[in-house]
């Protein structure tokens, strides 16, 4: 069972959620890839963000928050999933469905983006896909501003490697 909310609140936290969700579930594709992962990751982070809805006090920073919660969410589910892989001698290859050169760009990106480790996936995606500046990505992480940058600079430079990998 919730915590019983102020009726004020739903309507503020539904209101928001209005307002933003297309916006946030731009930020969970991004993060996870597949349309449907990140469907169930906004699910999750709305809900916990729901939870403490009371507890922001600046909603203005909610999100700041939700993105946090996501990011932890889906680290969560890469830790859980890195437990459950089974090495093997074949890997499959991967195809694009669609042959559009837009698509296969972004199903490149994604992949690209998968091979990063979270921490490294989650700098660029606030850095370069939500256009967030090093503070802000610094503060929604919770890391200092030197790590942040250091983090992009070592992230770009391993997708730098897989695209030319995939591109020789």
């Amino acid at each position: 069972m919730y915590p019983s909310k102020h009726p004020d609140a739903v309507l503020e936290f539904e209101e928001y959620v209005r307002i933003r969700q297309d916006g946030l579930l731009r930020s969970a594709r991004r993060l996870v890839g597949d349309p449907l992962d990140a469907q169930d990751l906004l699910q999750i982070a709305l809900l916990r963000t729901y939870r403490q809805w009371e507890h922001i006090a600046d909603k203005r920073l909610a999100d700041a928050y939700l993105r946090r919660v996501m990011i932890n969410t889906r680290t969560e589910w890469w830790r859980a999933r890195k437990l459950e892989e089974v090495p093997t001698a074949h890997i499959p290859e991967s195809s694009v469905k669609d042959s559009s050169d837009q698509h296969a760009d972004r199903a490149l990106l994604t992949e690209v983006l998968q091979s990063l480790a979270p921490k490294q996936r989650s700098v660029v995606v606030l850095r370069h896909c939500e256009q967030m500046t090093t503070d802000e990505t610094a503060a929604t992480l919770g890391m200092a501003a030197g790590t942040v940058k250091s983090t992009l600079h070592r992230a770009l430079a391993r997708l730098r490697q897989e695209l030319e990998r995939s591109y020789p």
